[in-house]
């Protein structure tokens, strides 16, 4: 029966860490960023995202965090949330989920453990700022 359902290829849509400024810490901190390269707006946002890992031999874990958005329109970008710098350290997984029209998208996207770094950065489409995309 899950088999009769078919989920389409999640294209042009994906997540990047960019590197910013914060006036509340006063230094420069990691933002997740969904950025949504295509050319349809997509509606019916959701991402939910978890960190988990090793950490000097113990499994580390984080709740879930829920993220809701009505929509994100073609060829745009919005800020998800603040990566911490403790959770570079561990696999950052974002699950999300939106809506073409009437058709339901699904992927999940993983930095890795310690993937998030300068040195690791490239220009991040529409933004045109350096950072680590994943896709």
């Amino acid at each position: 029966m899950l088999k009769d359902y078919q989920i389409p290829e999640v294209k042009n849509v994906f997540f990047a860490a960019v590197q910013e400024w914060s006036d509340d810490f006063m230094a420069d901190v990691w933002y997740i960023y969904l950025i949504n390269d295509s050319d349809f707006d997509i509606d019916s946002v959701m991402v939910v995202s978890k960190a988990f890992g090793t950490i000097d031999g113990e499994m580390k874990k984080t709740s879930l965090l829920r993220h809701a958005f009505m929509q994100v329109p073609a060829v745009s970008a919005i800020k998800v949330e603040l990566l911490e710098n403790s959770l570079i350290q561990l696999n950052n997984e974002f699950m999300l989920t939106y809506f073409i029209g009437n058709t339901l998208y699904d992927k999940k996207f993983t930095f890795k453990a310690n993937s998030v770094h300068v040195n690791h950065t490239e220009e991040v489409p529409i933004l045109f700022k350096p950072g680590v995309i994943v896709n």
